[in-house]
């Protein structure tokens, strides 16, 4: 069975974001994962790593100003020292917190550039960060992600990432396959991880509709389970769903769904 992380950015809110590490331990998840770690110090963040025996699995890349609306900054050509410098803080964080991959989000396409221009941008940063960050030791990941919920948001499929990659051509940059989003893009979940798994480095589930936890809509999440046994995933899967009413509430779909 995969190993399970949660995500601190969806799950246990009820509480502030240090508690939330106590938590997801006591819930019975060894890996956490969140969106950024960025508006808290590392050491903090790692003290309630190492103080509940949890491993970090997961944050994304700086992504340009979230309350305001970015989702990402890597395919925006007059966002390029941004993005860069953001690297190099990524680097610094998951060298304290013993974290071995970061996550790139391609984010929502720009106007006013052409689009040949925003695809180099792209896969120039996706070049860019892949070397520095294999020089530290760090998988890179990228997300496709439905246009639905953000919509102009320029990785959308897994055929689209898989060319990007091989245009990106470094052996340091890997998919990060989010369930929920690729259902809602298309489809075909268990063959498609299947047929990439060698390029998949993370996997991320949620239910649809409503991208709540396993067992509220149309996935079938139990098959899904057995089937990354079956084909092998030796990776993390991140809880990123949004609870149907409080988190504590809706984790019984680890026990019904054979995930412990």
């Amino acid at each position: 069975m995969p190993r399970f992380a949660a995500n601190l950015s969806m799950l246990f809110t009820e509480q502030d974001f240090l508690a939330r590490f106590k938590a997801a331990a006591d819930a019975g998840f060894s890996g956490v994962e969140y969106l950024f770690p960025y508006d808290f110090s590392s050491a903090e963040i790692k003290q309630q790593l190492d103080s509940h025996g949890l491993t970090q699995v997961l944050f994304n890349l700086p992504a340009g100003d979230w309350a305001k609306g970015d989702r990402g900054i890597a395919c925006d050509p007059a966002r390029v020292e941004e993005f860069r410098a953001g690297v190099d803080l990524a680097i610094a964080y998951a060298q304290v917190l013993g974290n071995t991959q970061v996550n790139c989000l391609a984010g929502i396409r720009p106007q006013g550039p052409d689009c040949a221009s925003v695809r180099k941008t792209f896969v120039d940063n996706l070049k860019f960060a892949a070397e520095k960050l294999q020089a530290a030791g760090i998988k890179l990941v990228m997300e496709m992600i439905n246009t639905r919920d953000i919509p102009g948001f320029y990785l959308n499929t897994t055929q689209q990432a898989l060319e990007i990659q091989a245009e990106v051509g470094s052996s340091n940059l890997f998919l990060q396959y989010d369930i929920y989003h690729m259902q809602i893009m298309e489809g075909d979940l268990a063959r498609t991880m299947e047929g990439n798994l060698a390029k998949i480095n993370h996997i991320q589930l949620a239910d649809n509709p409503g991208r709540n936890e396993p067992g509220t809509g149309e996935i079938n999440y139990r098959f899904l389970f057995e089937h990354l046994d079956r084909i092998g995933y030796q990776g993390w899967v991140g809880c990123e769903y949004k609870p149907l009413t409080t988190t504590e509430a809706g984790l019984g779909w680890l026990k019904t769904h054979n995930a412990i």
